[in-house]
């Protein structure tokens, strides 16, 4: 694809779609298609990618999906700070086992730009965000849905394993008529004999899938078994290393889910908690730093001549959310609390009242009431469940909200 020429004889870039008030430019076009023929010539064997104009389709209409969704979240003032960005890309450093100032040289040999990387990312974490805000708030799992879901999992082997999963998905418009339904499932089963046949799941998945995840070869990565969307559960349960499902309907697509691998889950979870109660004094306007450390010194003697820690704290306290209870704020787990008071805590005996100490909150006196090992299996498993429960409804609501977006967008193709 070629510049195009300005009136002043530069070359310029070109526009492929205007989408609302943005554009998608034809050297962003020019830079996916690149990118994806890049790693199709990597994959071992060379991955099979569509005709160069089905993929151009593909590619823009993945492109003005993003732009759609960006613009939505810069209506709303989303944004992600270089800060939250370097964490990301610390991240993913870390699971490849290189220093983050080591990550341009690292994606330079695989020849993309770390520029491109970091502004891709960038884009990828708000979608994300996005998608939480609009989509994910939205999303209300019952006690009920939780208890089945627990019942449903006890003895099922898929929370036993995790999972590496790709997948493939056709959709179905949002009021689908019982044609348009029968058309989705005969392309479904179409590709499900393909793959029978031994076609590449991957390059089925590139050429057909309606996924987002569609030009990564359909990659869900892995998947914890008690994380995995309760639509996937009762498919994979029976499933081995390399089997393809046949295709399998939800409200408003088909989906096929290949099992790249598994490997086992550690099932039960202990953790070292802690039973605390704090006096918190703040300073302001009107109590400085000296006058909050000496009210809590007070407050010690007061303890030391025999009056009750909790009576205290109902009094003193500036924390709302313990004052009431005494001080009390329950069994607690790891990491719950700024350093300087896991500090405290950590160093402090059972039953004795530590000397004023400094959080960002302010002057604080503890006492730890009792220390446990906690089996929080149960609790996980109910957590687990309101996640695979959301995650479910998330996968669906999202396609029905980008969808929705994409119909109510105006757009202009030029190429």
């Amino acid at each position: 694809m070629a510049g195009e020429l300005s009136q002043t004889g530069q070359f310029v870039d070109g526009v492929a779609a205007i989408v609302n008030e943005g554009v998608v430019l034809k050297s962003q076009l020019r830079e996916q298609t690149e990118m994806i023929i890049a790693r199709a010539g990597k994959s071992n064997p060379p991955m099979q990618l569509p005709p160069p104009n089905i993929l151009r389709e593909q590619l823009l209409e993945r492109l003005i999906l993003t732009e759609i969704q960006l613009q939505r979240a810069s209506r709303i003032g989303l944004q992600v700070s270089d800060q939250m960005l370097n964490q990301a890309i610390g991240r993913i450093a870390a699971q490849q086992g290189i220093a983050f100032e080591d990550m341009p040289a690292a994606l330079a040999a695989d020849g993309v730009q770390y520029s491109v990387f970091r502004r891709e990312l960038r884009d990828e974490l708000t979608l994300d965000q996005l998608r939480r805000i609009d989509v994910g708030q939205r999303i209300r799992v019952s006690p009920r849905e939780i208890q089945q879901c627990i019942a449903d999992l006890e003895g099922n082997v898929a929370v036993n394993s995790d999972y590496n999963l790709s997948h493939i998905l056709i959709t179905m418009p949002e009021s689908a008529s019982a044609e348009q339904a029968e058309d989705a499932q005969t392309k479904a089963n179409d590709i499900y004999k393909q793959l029978q046949d031994g076609a590449n799941f991957s390059e089925l998945a590139i050429r057909y899938s309606d996924a987002q995840t569609s030009l990564d070869g359909g990659s869900l990565g892995w998947m914890k078994g008690e994380q995995l969307p309760t639509l996937y559960t009762d498919v994979v349960v029976n499933m081995q290393e390399g089997d393809v499902s046949e295709p399998f309907r939800s409200s408003s697509s088909f989906h096929i889910v290949k099992v790249n691998e598994m490997r086992s889950a550690i099932q039960r979870s202990e953790i070292n908690q802690v039973n605390v109660r704090h006096i918190l004094v703040t300073p302001n306007e009107i109590i400085d730093d000296e006058t909050a450390k000496q009210r809590l010194e007070d407050a010690i003697k007061r303890i030391d001549e025999g009056e009750d820690f909790g009576e205290i704290a109902k009094l003193l306290s500036d924390d709302p959310g313990s004052a009431n209870s005494g001080g009390e704020m329950g069994w607690t787990g790891p990491n719950t609390f700024v350093a300087e008071f896991d500090k405290v805590v950590a160093e402090s005996e059972i039953g004795v009242v530590s000397k004023p100490f400094r959080s960002p909150f302010g002057w604080h006196i503890l006492e730890v009431l009792d220390r446990r090992v906690y089996d929080n299996t149960e609790d996980l498993k109910e957590s687990n469940c309101d996640g695979r429960i959301r995650n479910s409804k998330m996968e669906e609501e999202s396609q029905l909200w980008i969808r929705r977006l994409r119909d109510e967008a105006f757009v202009d193709l030029r190429v």
